[in-house]
Formats: C-alpha cells, structure tokens, sequence
C-alpha cells in the first residue's frame, strides 16, 4: 500500500532539514507529532528512511532514494488533482456550440472568446446551425449548447435569456428614410421589407412580420433567393428594408446603415443547454451571465 502523502510531504522537509526541531517548525506541529508520522511512514514502506542520534538525523540508503523520486511523484500527482478539480469545475474537455447564423455576428463570437480566454483547458467550437435543429441537438447530446434567436421550442433544453437587442431596419444609406434617427412602423412599411426565409426561424420571422400586422395597406414582404447574403445586395436600391436587430451594426456592409424602429419590442437571443446539466454546462451558463451583465445585453 502506498503511504499517505502528507507523512512523505514531511518527510521531504525533514530530509533536507536533517533536524526534527527545524523541519517540525517549518510544518507547524509538535516534534513528537512530526516523529510519530516518521515511524508510521517507514513501518508502511518496511525499510528505515532515518539513523537517528541525539545530534542529527541521516538519511539511510532508502531515505535518500525516496527523498530524490518523491518530488516528481508528488507534483504529477498534484496535476492529477488539479486535473480532476478543474474537470469538476467545467474548465477542462471539449465544447461544441450550434449557433443561429444571425447570431454570428456579435454574440456567439463574445461568448466563445471569453471561453476560450478564461479556460486553458477547454476546447472550444461553433458551428452555425438551422435554428430549428439546435435545441433538438442540445437535448440529444450532438452539441454541448446552442445560442438561438428567439425563445425556439423544444423538449429536453432550458432555456437563459442571453441579450436583447432593439429591433430596427437595415438599409441603404441613400434610401429616404435614412436621414431619421428613428423610424416609424408605419412609414417602413411602405416600402419593400424583406424577411428570412420562415423556415429557417420560425419564431423570428413571425415576430418581424407581426411588426407590421396592423399597418394599411399591408407591406409586401419577400424572401431573398441567398438566405444569407453577407453583401446584402439587395438593400443597395434604395428602397428595400430589412427588419433586424441591432448586433447587425457590428457585421454592416460598407454602403447600409441600421435605425431602430420606434415602439418595436425586442428580439432575443437564447442560450439553450440541456436540462440535465454537467460542470462543463453549468460553467458556460456562469461565463455567459457574466458576459452579459458586461456588456450591457440585458439592459434593466
């Protein structure tokens, strides 16, 4: 059976003090304490570690031995306990995220930077995902969380609000509306709106359109035939708008500028984990509140 560490921890300070005086002042107990542990430590390894006499205390064959490997034993042990406290921690294993595209544009960024930056060990990746397909891969384990627009459905997932953001248009910066610092519902709907495709966010597209229920006549809504364009080529005419939300600022086409429009709710954005959660969940969802008290996504 392998000693307990704390005797050969001792046993190291005496073996370099070579004095029961010194080595038990130096650990902080009584000598006859520091003596005992040296008794019970050489009765477990069946071999003297120490000649004593009155005067000093010599290391014996066995001692020295022991006194040269033990360090290293000692400190790959100490890794082996870092090791398991960082794993209980969720600092330590491997991350995979699935993201909406439209929250690649400032959120998930963020919230992997910050994992990354805060845990050495831990390996992160994101992927972007169909919206509908993240909170279903979250609760059957293909990916560790997701980062959602919208509060997506689905069984098996909790749901923590990560940010809202206001709603607005994104648009030429020659289209006539451009010059208000804000925009009314009513006047963007007078022109050509263009929405993501329903399928792909179900739950974003209904609250963009809903904007608009009650404006006369009816807006003319379509769908772009690129679901995601990062150019957004077809805002550049002038006259088409596109409802999104403010973090569109942050991955702007040089040519567009974005206004809010007045009385809009919010859209939200969703970190989804699974209901059953480990250290390594629980350790993104602190990262991810801390992230967002930061920087001012959930503005009381």
């Amino acid at each position: 059976m392998a000693p307990d560490t704390v005797s050969l921890r001792y046993f190291l300070v005496l073996a370099k003090e070579l004095n029961f005086t010194r080595a038990a002042a130096r650990i902080g107990i009584a000598q006859p304490a520091l003596s005992a542990r040296m008794r019970r430590l050489e009765a477990e390894l069946g071999t003297a570690l120490l000649v004593r006499n009155t005067r000093s205390v010599v290391l014996t064959t066995a001692g020295a031995a022991l006194a040269e490997s033990a360090p290293p034993a000692l400190a790959a042990l100490d890794r082996a306990w870092d090791t398991a406290r960082s794993a209980a921690a969720g600092e330590l294993g491997t991350l995979r995220i699935g993201y909406s595209l439209s929250a690649g544009a400032e959120t998930t960024p963020a919230l992997v930077d910050r994992l990354i930056r805060g845990n050495s060990g831990l390996e992160v990746g994101a992927v972007p995902m169909a919206t509908p397909e993240i909170s279903p891969a979250v609760a059957d384990g293909r990916i560790d969380a997701g980062i959602t627009r919208g509060e997506q459905p689905g069984r098996g997932v909790r749901r923590f609000l990560l940010r809202r953001e206001r709603v607005g248009v994104q648009l030429a910066q020659h289209h006539p509306l451009a010059e208000h610092p804000e925009i009314e519902i009513a006047d963007a709907a007078a022109y050509p709106l263009r929405l993501p495709d329903r399928a792909a966010n179900p739950v974003i597209h209904d609250q963009l359109s809903a904007l608009f229920r009650d404006t006369r006549p009816h807006p003319r809504f379509h769908t772009p035939a690129v679901s995601f364009d990062m150019s957004q080529r077809d805002l550049r005419d002038g006259v088409t708008l596109a409802p999104a939300g403010e973090a569109a600022v942050t991955a702007q086409p040089a040519g567009l500028t974005w206004r809010p429009l007045r009385g809009a709710p919010s859209l939200t954005l969703h970190l989804v984990l699974p209901r059953e959660q480990s250290p390594l969940h629980r350790r993104i969802r602190a990262v991810a509140k801390t992230l967002a008290h930061e920087l001012h996504w959930l503005p009381d």
